[in-house]
């Protein structure tokens, strides 16, 4: 058996690191449980709660420091792991609840994680009368866990039968006594080694070698464990780095485990970025990494108390499962102790209805546009199955390599080398499609979207494009809101492309939200900006309708939304430097209360005179436009004008009659005040910001009223958008445009919405006709490109028209004249598909090409 570790073992001669590492310890428990002390003061009158033995405050304080940093524990005279842990919690186990509160974090996340997907699969499928749920709570201890549920389900209905499995009888004496007080006669505790437990001895209709009824095993080789049981939810809380001989713990769980069913651990860890680098399994790398400080002491300071936090433990219990949902934590109120919540299924993606191949191959056509191709026989042999697969497989790639997306290739590497897939295909919606998070091209935004709300006024996208039921849509996902917009025309499929991972998690909060929350929860988040309770919703409504990363970020940043000091949503992201500029103009100006008055202006005609007496002189001042909006810096990181759009409205002030006859110079900074004045002044003039201009009324405000709001906080969008299926077109890719559309089926794509994305490219190189080529070749004859240009004739129209297009502008924004209600670009064009181009040669760019094995049946790996 391992070493036992820390001091279950006698103290030999005087370790110097492992004093000071346990002084400091103490210490900061000592911090912790004064807050502890005065949260239990409050709660005297809440017995409920309490064992009658359950000792004092000041008593179980005692108990837990003399016993975890005073008395040594040698362990018992059979010197095995029951023995040790006994010598341990016997003299605390009634004191073990009342001092691991503010230790023991995320342990209630945990179980409101695993409760939320639990609930969201008894919605969705339909349980057979008399069928059993059944939970097992490894490591258990006291059964608080078991409890603590009760606050997410109703615990002696919702599951048939709960096993505590705990190894330390002082632990399971005092659970016998909570549940014995609770009268829960569904739960039983079994106190036993969890490496031997076996779910088929205490459950009737379970076979295994120990069930009622089995036939005796010839000789103990032949006891051979199942591939899987029949247990819906198991939990190990704080239980995982306490178990010395981890590795058959974790393998013995997948015995245990349903095929269907759910794996949740919380457990302190550390590791380096070193150990999870490269791997695509892990569900995200938010708050991973732990710094070498921070490491070596937490290491040392749990070591004293046979706490094993090495790397490997996490890392295996990764590489036994596949990831639904993670989160990497910390206990602030203890010195930032590092901890994770993760919740996980069986690496092989079970499924009654279809082999786990059929699964990979219906997401990867999903994606990609092409039909699904494989055989429909369900009755055939695994072996039939493995060798038809193959052969089509190696069809496919011979004649259309190109239709391959990134999510098969990925799982095609996996599944090659016997490890987890990534944790997209274990989500219970396909919305999002795989990426790689740790390419530079994604972490170059440092985990923060640019656009909270978009930028592209979907009223008059909905006129131009009157999208029906046989479209399919790519489109710039931005903030989200013009998606939405879309799929509120009900078009087969909408595939939403942006290389910012974050702007991604933005419309994937949005979709979950829709399919989980009330419209007043809705509007809450997204019309208010702020919801108070986010944190909780995200964690009970939201996360099943997540993919890990997403959760992952939005846990991260939850005080977005609950910070009660923050303006909230809207005042995030890279274009929050525009809305403050605009703030502290107005301060600095002495004209916030006129902006406050145009947004009470009944009449348009009030409404311009604010705006030309008392804003506009201040906002578009010569001092404002030299010193802030015309400078690069603050045009790339406030609006998001790269240089190459922003030499565009140079080019076109410089040939204006403005210049010309000498009313302006042809300067950058002259070019971006007219450019801000004809964006502005005929906003003022021709639209009612506070009743139908909601884009300008977000900025201002920093949300959006019942009166003023984008289309999709309607109550009738959040109807129709909140039925089931309601998104099950909707796919999200996280990557650059080209990369999609060249692994797209030729001809399927009916609409292309590029908004401003075509203006970023450089004249002089020839990147645009590459893309416009491959935006023709994913195009059905007759499909149509949407374009946005801060340009009256973009230069890249008649790359349009040289690649099968015909260009038509759809919107100028003349003198005084507003193209829609943003008003942002001088022109809008839809370039028409009437020629289909050449097919590109072998050997083209890395989007077209993807990697297979030579005739390898990889499904039989």
């Amino acid at each position: 058996m391992a070493s036992l570790g820390g001091n279950i073992l006698p103290l030999v001669g005087f370790n110097l690191h492992a004093f000071f590492t346990g002084i400091t310890g103490g210490l900061l428990f000592f911090a912790g449980l004064i807050k502890l002390s005065h949260k239990r003061a409050s709660q005297k009158s809440d017995q409920k709660r309490q064992d009658a033995d359950e000792p004092g405050l000041i008593s179980a304080l005692l108990l837990f420091c003399y016993g975890c940093f005073f008395k040594p524990h040698s362990g018992s005279d059979k010197a095995n792991q029951q023995g040790a842990l006994e010598s341990f919690y016997a003299g605390q186990a009634s004191a073990y609840d009342v001092t691991r509160k503010l230790l023991l974090r995320g342990r209630e996340d945990m179980l409101a994680l695993a409760a939320a997907q639990l609930l969201h699969k008894a919605k969705s499928e339909s349980r057979k009368a008399g069928s059993r749920r059944i939970w097992v709570d490894v490591g258990g201890g006291t059964g608080w866990n078991i409890e603590a549920m009760s606050q997410f389900v109703n615990v002696p209905e919702f599951f048939s039968t709960v096993y505590l499995v705990d190894l330390s009888p002082s632990l399971c004496a005092v659970a016998e006594k909570r549940f014995s007080r609770l009268g829960w006669d569904n739960v039983k505790i079994i106190c036993q080694d969890a490496r031997k437990f076996r779910l088929e001895d205490y459950e009737n209709g379970l076979s295994g070698p120990g069930s009622p009824g089995s036939s005796t095993p010839k000789s103990y080789f032949d006891q051979k464990r199942p591939e899987h049981g029949g247990a819906d939810l198991i939990t190990m809380s704080y239980s995982l780095s306490m178990i010395p001989d981890y590795y058959s713990v974790i393998d013995s769980l997948t015995s245990l485990l349903s095929p269907d069913g759910l794996l949740g651990v919380v457990d302190f860890y550390v590791q380096s970025k070193a150990d999870f680098t490269y791997r695509n399994w892990t569900g995200g790398m938010i708050g991973r990494h732990v710094n070498y400080l921070s490491r070596t002491f937490w290491r040392a300071w749990f070591d004293l108390d046979r706490v094993a936090l090495e790397p490997a433990r996490r890392d295996y219990l990764e590489y036994k499962f596949g990831t639904v949902l993670t989160a990497n934590l910390r206990n602030t109120a203890l010195g930032s102790i590092p901890y994770y919540v993760w919740l996980g299924c069986h690496k092989k993606p079970f499924s009654s209805s279809s082999l786990p191949e059929e699964i990979i191959q219906r997401i990867d056509a999903l994606a990609t546009e092409s039909p699904y191709l494989l055989p429909s026989d369900s009755h055939s042999s695994k072996k039939q199955q493995n060798v038809i697969t193959a052969k089509l497989t190696r069809a496919i790639e011979r004649t259309a390599p190109e239709i391959r997306s990134k999510a098969f290739d990925a799982a095609i590497q996996n599944l090659s080398a016997n490890l987890p897939l990534p944790s997209f295909f274990y989500q219970n919606h396909h919305w999002r499609i795989y990426y790689d998070d740790q390419l530079p091209k994604h972490t170059q935004f440092n985990n923060e979207y640019i656009y909270a709300f978009t930028w592209e006024d979907s009223r008059v996208d909905r006129e131009i494009l009157k999208l029906g039921c046989d479209d399919v849509v790519l489109a710039i996902t931005s903030a989200g809101d013009n998606i939405l917009s879309y799929a509120l025309q009900s078009p087969a499929r909408i595939h939403a492309i942006d290389l910012n991972p974050s702007q991604n998690h933005l419309l994937e909060l949005k979709a979950a939200s829709f399919t989980a929350l009330s419209h007043a929860d809705f509007w809450k988040i997204f019309g208010e900006g702020k919801h108070e309770n986010f944190r909780a919703l995200l964690i009970t409504r939201l996360s099943p309708h997540l993919s890990s990363r997403a959760f992952q970020y939005w846990l991260d940043n939850s005080f977005i939304f609950t910070n009660p000091t923050s303006r909230g949503l809207y005042d995030t992201g890279g274009s929050r430097h525009a809305i403050r500029a605009f703030r502290y103009t107005s301060r600095l100006f002495r004209c916030r209360s006129a902006v406050t008055s145009l947004l009470n202006s009944k009449t348009l005609i009030e409404q311009r005179e604010i705006w030309h007496s008392k804003i506009r002189p201040a906002l578009l001042s010569p001092l404002v436009s030299n010193l802030l909006v015309s400078t690069e810096a603050f045009l790339w990181k406030a609006l998001g004008v790269p240089k190459n759009q922003l030499a565009m409205i140079e080019a076109d002030h410089g040939s204006s009659r403005a210049v010309k006859v000498g009313l302006a110079k042809s300067t950058r900074a002259h070019a971006i005040w007219h450019y801000m004045v004809n964006t502005l002044d005929p906003v003022v003039e021709k639209t009612h910001i506070a009743v139908d201009n909601p884009y300008y009324l977000v900025c201002m405000t920093g949300g959006f009223t019942k009166k003023c709001h984008p289309d999709y906080l309607s109550r009738a969008a959040h109807k129709k958008l909140s039925q089931p299926g309601a998104f099950e077109g909707l796919r999200i890719h996280t990557d650059e445009i080209d990369e999609v559309i060249a692994r797209m089926a030729p001809g399927t794509v009916t609409v292309a919405v590029l908004m401003d994305s075509m203006d970023w490219f450089d004249p002089d190189t020839d990147a645009a006709g590459r893309q416009i080529e491959k935006v023709n070749r994913a195009l059905k004859t007759g499909g149509r490109v949407l374009v946005r240009s801060s340009a009256l004739r973009p230069w890249y129209i008649k790359e349009f028209e040289k690649r099968g297009f015909v260009g038509e502008r759809v919107g100028n924004r003349g003198v005084g004249e507003c193209i829609d209600r943003v008003n942002m670009y001088a022109s809008c064009w839809v370039c028409t598909k009437v020629d289909n181009l050449p097919p590109p040669t072998p050997g083209g760019s890395e989007g077209e090409q993807r990697t297979g094995g030579e005739e390898v049946d990889v499904w039989s790996l």
